[in-house]
């Protein structure tokens, strides 16, 4: 997995990090993205990661309450990445292409982040976690822009009926059934055209 070094070693939000908290938290991030690999994120506990940091559970929750904090921090460079190009990057992930065709290119990206970063998004998004991330409610808040966009009648029904497809924990059973990236990335281009097309005929 590539975690990038700043991430692990940037300030925390608020700046004025002394250096020995600052290490700690790289050393937390690092334990945490080297589990989240190479187990099932989902039954890696907090004793885990303080553990395999060698930092104390008392160090580990003053800056993480939780596995899903811990997770959301190493993924937030990722999805910020994402979220850039589709406000202000080329088409037709950026503006300026047809409603149907940013959305298939939204998929297309999503997919590539899940390939990548699938194990940092499943313990983000444990279960009803994942529509109270930040990153959840912007691509609904995306996905609503291009139904309006396209003038589609009832959007905000479809909202999450659209991005459903690329729940982890779907996108993971369709990998684990031999279906590769690149079938799903083609069936959600697919989709995306489909129901724009019968949304606004």
């Amino acid at each position: 997995m590539d975690i990038r070094v700043d991430l692990l070693t940037a300030p925390a939000p608020g700046g004025g990090e002394r250096a020995d908290a600052a290490r700690n938290r790289a050393k937390i991030l690092a334990a945490a993205a080297e589990l989240f690999t190479n187990r099932d994120p989902r039954a890696v506990t907090m004793d885990d990661i303080a553990k395999a940091a060698g930092v104390g559970r008392g160090t580990l929750y003053r800056r993480y309450p939780d596995i899903g904090a811990i997770a959301t921090a190493l993924l937030d460079d990722h999805e910020r990445k994402l979220q850039e190009q589709l406000l202000g990057g080329t088409p037709p992930l950026g503006p300026g292409a047809p409603p149907a065709e940013r959305l298939a290119a939204f998929y297309a990206a999503m997919v590539e982040l899940l390939d990548a970063h699938g194990d940092l998004v499943l313990g983000a998004e444990r279960g009803e976690a994942r529509f109270a991330t930040g990153a959840y409610g912007f691509w609904a808040a995306h996905v609503r822009a291009l139904l309006v966009a396209a003038g589609v009648a009832r959007p905000d029904p479809l909202v999450d009926v659209l991005l459903a497809p690329v729940a982890v924990e779907v996108y993971r059973h369709q990998r684990e059934r031999g279906i590769d990236s690149g079938q799903i990335t083609a069936a959600l281009a697919d989709l995306a055209h489909a129901v724009i097309a019968s949304a606004t005929s």
